[in-house]
């Protein structure tokens, strides 16, 4: 059994921030471990703080790992204590096997190819007519003037799906560089296009941009990384702190595991470095 504390605070944050600085360890050497959600309680009755568990040292595998090859043994008369000093170093190496296996692990999103590559199974949604009203006509005025200074020919296709929010479909070869590294420009485009429209009043719409289908497989793969990180935290019963997303990104990932039994999730860090946490839930109980 590794070692651990438990440790409460305000929150979850404050609380491992409170653990490492007790341990003098990085985020990076323990694993955290949920046990009571903090409470505000109604006008300050019932408040509760967060509590944690913090396991540190080494850890035990339960998984049987495989004996290092042995040496061919010298054809001599062997002392009996001689297999003992064999076995020591494959120890060792069982030990710097552990060692590398140590939690919380941070893991990267797989869909980084999958956002290069639809997926076989992938169909886009039908959107339906294109509309021409007013906000419509608004959206395709910005956007054509920006997007010719970017030097992009891209079609700009918009479609109302429900009152209120517009769907802006960008269409053409070679729109990566609208996307950008994890869809950070694609992101700037649309929070542009959505200022622009609204700044002259009028009832304010949202707009929701998209290029090559890239949310669309996105949302599918990030969902697909999420139950897979819940299967290995409901196998391993360690937490998984994943790598940092939007907000977006995080909803989709907390909405894929809200109903998922055995494990918990909630946001740590500040943005724009702020992390999901896929956390082990005992008895499938909901904090």
């Amino acid at each position: 059994m590794r070692d651990y504390i438990d440790v409460t605070g305000k929150n979850e944050d404050e609380a491992i921030s409170k653990a490492l600085s007790q341990l003098g360890l990085d985020r990076d050497d323990v694993s955290v471990e949920v046990l009571e959600r903090a409470k505000s309680g109604f006008l300050g009755l019932g408040a509760c703080p967060a509590k944690i568990r913090v396991y540190y040292g080494p850890e035990e595998e339960e998984e049987i790992l495989s004996p290092a090859p042995q040496p061919p043994v010298p054809e001599k008369p062997v002392r009996p204590a001689a297999p003992e000093k064999r076995e020591r170093p494959e120890h060792k190496e069982r030990r710097k096997e552990q060692k590398k296996e140590r939690e919380p692990r941070r893991e990267e999103p797989e869909p980084r190819r999958e956002e290069r590559e639809e997926p076989a199974s992938f169909q886009p949604a039908p959107m339906g007519e294109e509309v021409d009203d007013e906000k419509a006509a608004a959206i395709k005025g910005f956007l054509s003037g920006l997007l010719e200074h970017m030097g992009s020919a891209a079609e700009i296709k918009v479609y109302l799906p429900e009152k209120g929010r517009y769907k802006v479909i960008l269409e053409g070869q070679g729109l990566g560089a609208l996307i950008g590294r994890r869809g950070e420009t694609l992101d700037a485009i649309q929070q542009l296009t959505s200022y622009a429209v609204n700044r002259d009043g009028g009832p304010r719409v949202r707009v929701h941009l998209d290029a090559e289908n890239y949310r669309a497989k996105r949302e599918q793969s990030l969902q697909h990384l999420a139950r897979k990180v819940a299967g290995k935290v409901i196998r391993f019963r360690r937490s998984v702190t994943l790598e940092p997303m939007n907000a977006y990104e995080r909803h989709v990932i907390h909405t894929a595991l809200q109903d998922f039994e055995g494990v918990t999730t909630y946001s740590t860090g500040m943005d724009p470095n702020r992390r999901v946490v896929v956390a082990y839930n005992r008895g499938g109980e909901r904090h």
